[in-house]
C-alpha cells in the first residue's frame, strides 16, 4: 500500500518541506496552520491514514472533501510544501511511521526539511529563558550552508541541549533509550516523536537533505500568540514574506469556533 497519495500534479522535486510534529500544545500545527492560512495555500496530497488515531473532518472555508490525519499542502509557484498532522501516531505504529515518513522526505528529492515541534517548559534552564525558541543541528546530514536553511545560521536562534534527562538516575524506565540510539540529538520533553525523527535521521549515514529542527518552549493554553510567534520564525527561516494584506498571519476561520472552545454566551455573566 502507498503511504502517499497525491491530489494535485505540483512537482516535490526541489521545493523544501516544513513537518511539524505533534507535541506540547501542538504549537507546530497551529504555526503552519497561519502559514497554510495566509498563503491560501492548497491540500495537494494526503497520506495512509493507518498509522494514526483515526479522524476526520471538515474543511476550512466549506471547500470539498475531509480533512484526515495527515495531508499535504503547497502550491506550484511557492519553492516550499508544507506536511499538517491533525492525529498522533499509534503507538504500535510510531516506528513504522517514523520510516514511512522519511522515505517519503527522501525519495521526493526535497531540497531541504525543517522540523517544528513544542517543548514542555517546565524544567527550562535560566538560559534558556532568553528565548523561547531554539534550534537543533543535526550531526551526519549536509551543511545547510547556501541552501534554503542557510538563515538558521544567521538568525539569533540559540542552539538548543535538553533541560532534562530523559532517565533520570535511579530511574526504572529502561525503554525509553534504544541499545543503538545516538546520543547526539538531546531529549526534548514534551516532544512527541520529535527526537525519534531526528536520530533516524543522524544514524541513517547516507541522508542526503539538509535538515534543521526549530523548538519553541511553550505551555499549554491558548495558543494563538505563541503560535504566530513561531510562525514569524519559521518566515525568517525559509524567507516567505507573503503575508495577507494587513501584514498579519490569517488566523483559519475554524479557529474561532473550534480550537479552544467557542466564546460564552455572555448573558450568563448578567
Amino acid at each position: 500500500m502507498a503511504f502517499f497519495y497525491p491530489t494535485s500534479t505540483i512537482e516535490l522535486r526541489g521545493k523544501s518541506i516544513l513537518i511539524p510534529i505533534v507535541s506540547t500544545a501542538n504549537v507546530g500545527q497551529l504555526a503552519v496552520d497561519l502559514i497554510i492560512g495566509s498563503l491560501n495555500l492548497e491540500q495537494i496530497g494526503v497520506f495512509d491514514p493507518q498509522y494514526f488515531i483515526p479522524v476526520v473532518g471538515g474543511r476550512e472555508d466549506g471547500k470539498n472533501g475531509i480533512t484526515t490525519p495527515l495531508e499535504l499542502y503547497g502550491k506550484s509557484e511557492l519553492n516550499f510544501v508544507i506536511i499538517q498532522q491533525r492525529s498522533p501516531a499509534l503507538k504500535a505504529k510510531k516506528e513504522a511511521f517514523v520510516q514511512e515518513l522519511l522515505h517519503f522526505i527522501a525519495s521526493s528529492d526535497f531540497c531541504a526539511a525543517l522540523f517544528l515541534s513544542g517543548v514542555d517548559p517546565s524544567s527550562r534552564t535560566d538560559a534558556q529563558m532568553f528565548t523561547p525558541t531554539h534550534q537543533i543541528h543535526l550531526p551526519g546530514t549536509p551543511n545547510i550552508a547556501g541552501t534554503p536553511l542557510h538563515n538558521l545560521g544567521n538568525l539569533p536562534i540559540p542552539i538548543y541541549s535538553s533541560p532534562v534527562q530523559q532517565n533520570p538516575v535511579g530511574s526504572l524506565d529502561t525503554t525509553a533509550i534504544t541499545p543503538n540510539e545516538s546520543h547526539d540529538i538531546p531529549f526534548v520533553p514534551g516532544g512527541g516523536l520529535t527526537r525519534r525523527l531526528l536520530t533516524s535521521i543522524s544514524n541513517s549515514g547516507d541522508w542526503k537533505i539538509p535538515t534543521g529542527a526549530l523548538l519553541q518552549f511553550v505551555l499549554e493554553g491558548d495558543n494563538r500568540a505563541d503560535a504566530a510567534l513561531f510562525a514569524s520564525v519559521v518566515a525568517k527561516t525559509l524567507g516567505i514574506n507573503q503575508l495577507n494584506e494587513s501584514g498579519s498571519w490569517k488566523q483559519p476561520s475554524s479557529w474561532s469556533y473550534g480550537l479552544f472552545g467557542a466564546p460564552h454566551d455572555q448573558n450568563l455573566y448578567g
